[in-house]
């Protein structure tokens, strides 16, 4: 690996879990940092100043990883990047999934995110023009929060457009690959906006879509 390479901050690596983040065993690594300010986030950690993250490099991240490769391999499942918001690190993700793949590990890569970083971070993993077979990410969970552009702001405290530029390159790329969750968002959205920002999900060339509600209180993953 170059110099150049970034590490990546994590604020925490959940192991062993089934069917929570993807396809099989997973683990989740959890990215520190994210753009937005969601008021009912589960991972309050990862935008905590004082907490500290963990500095993990390619190789490093990878031998952490790799102990649970027969994991990995019996059940088809693999490494489940979350956050906060992973993309923010995105070059890290590129220079690990290469590098994994180097190392001939058979493991499936997932993001779960929100969309909402800048073109130039989406395109660091998903470059303009990429064809499908050649995308380093097997399975997409992102969270749309509300289709409708003053909902999603009142409750991300962020514009919509990074999110949307985003999800439709993933539209024209790869939707079956895309699990859209359209939640509903206590004090924020109802049933009737969830189902219009479902009908705009299938519009766009999603089918697989996840509806569900927050919870307010829940632990987070720090451990």
């Amino acid at each position: 690996m170059t110099n150049d390479v970034p590490t990546f901050r994590a604020f925490a690596v959940s192991r062993h879990r089934l069917m929570f983040d993807g396809e099989g065993v997973t683990t989740l690594v959890g990215g520190y940092g994210c753009p937005l300010a969601c008021r009912w986030c589960i991972n309050g950690v990862c935008t905590d100043p004082s907490f500290r993250p963990k500095i993990y490099t390619v190789p490093s991240l990878y031998d952490t990883l790799k102990i649970d490769s027969l994991y990995f391999e019996a059940t088809g499942g693999g490494v489940t990047f979350g956050g906060g918001e992973p993309l923010l690190q995105a070059p890290f993700l590129a220079a690990f999934i290469r590098y994994a793949k180097e190392m001939d590990a058979p493991w499936r890569f997932n993001l779960e995110t929100s969309l909402a970083v800048p073109p130039a971070l989406f395109d660091a993993l998903i470059p303009e023009g990429i064809a499908e077979a050649d995308c380093p990410i097997d399975g997409f969970i992102v969270d749309v929060k509300d289709m409708d552009p003053a909902i999603y702001e009142r409750y991300t405290k962020r514009p919509q457009d990074a999110m949307r530029r985003n999800l439709s390159r993933l539209a024209a790329l790869c939707p079956d690959r895309v699990t859209a969750r359209v939640p509903l968002i206590p004090e924020y959205n109802t049933e009737e906006d969830c189902d219009r920002s479902e009908a705009e999900l299938r519009a766009i060339g999603f089918s697989h879509i996840d509806r569900f509600r927050y919870v307010t209180e829940r632990p987070s993953m720090k451990k």
